[in-house]
């Protein structure tokens, strides 16, 4: 099996390495608009080498691991140079705009729109790691758009990869994310910015910070690169969720101001159940 995978970051990279433990004919190329994430894609193992577009129509499998702003110029692109039996997967953070992009492409069947939730804060090659997708949910967008022969294809490489299944349509995909996903990593990027602007001596937070600001700053490690199309292409569910979130705080910040201690603790027990929720959840 020839993989292609564009974008050897994390994602892209982590697929590469996991594809080779679980395949033993398989030959696995790269390509990046960073020459320096191929040759250390080629030095860790992730790739053999590097290839082209040109040489797309050579795969079985394409991967496209990249911005989703990017997304949008690649992936008809790619569609154009491969072959009638290839399959070619997204795996970015929004579906709806990639999706509706798609939609009249004369090789729809072949695309397969994915997001595997999976992920850290780091990025590039060196950021690629085993396992990464081992029990981790993979939603899947407008599976039947997709050539049936080319969907088995693809549950075979992700449930050899350990990963759950979710089908969703891409509307939904979006708004959904937008709360479990996107909020987080404003919040983190937001309680970053707020520490750093208040605590002039950087000192002080690395001496003071704890491991719960060390856990909730955690993803305002992320790339700004990746995140920022991510909020523009998701800005109206984004948007919706800051809204709600920022009410809440809001009314937090009121029943302090006004004592309400009592009230407080009740809506923390109540927030408790949120360990109910994510009970056996493998995040």
């Amino acid at each position: 099996m020839n993989v292609v995978i564009i974008g050897l970051g994390l994602i892209g990279g982590s697929f590469a390495l996991d594809l080779q433990e679980h395949y033993d004919e398989i030959a696995v190329f790269g390509i990046d608009a960073n020459e320096d994430h191929i040759k250390s894609a080629i030095a860790l193992g992730i790739i053999q080498e590097k290839t082209s577009f040109e040489r797309l129509n050579e795969a079985d499998v394409v991967l496209v691991a990249i911005p989703v702003d990017a997304q949008l110029q690649v992936l008809p692109k790619v569609l154009d140079a491969i072959n009638d039996h290839a399959l070619v997967i997204d795996v970015g953070s929004t579906k709806e705009k990639i999706c509706a992009l798609l939609n009249t492409h004369p090789k729809r069947r072949n695309y397969l729109a994915a997001h595997p939730i999976a992920g850290t804060e780091y990025s590039g090659p060196t950021a690629a790691i085993k396992n990464l997708f081992s029990n981790k949910t993979n939603i899947i967008c407008e599976v039947e758009k997709t050539a049936f022969k080319l969907q088995e294809k693809a549950l075979d490489i992700f449930y050899k990869l350990g990963m759950r299944i979710r089908y969703m349509d891409a509307v939904s995909h979006d708004k959904h994310i937008a709360y479990v996903s996107h909020l987080s990593h404003i919040s983190a990027f937001m309680l970053g910015k707020t520490v750093i602007k208040k605590e002039k001596n950087e000192r002080d937070i690395f001496d003071m910070a704890g491991s719960g600001f060390a856990s909730t700053v955690r993803l305002a490690k992320s790339s700004p690169a990746m995140w920022a199309p991510i909020f523009e292409h998701n800005k109206t569910n984004v948007i919706e969720a800051l809204d709600g979130y920022i009410e809440n705080l809001q009314q937090f910040k009121k029943l302090m101001e006004n004592d309400q201690f009592t009230a407080i603790y009740e809506e923390m027990a109540n927030t408790n159940r949120i360990k109910e929720i994510l009970n056996g959840i493998n995040l």
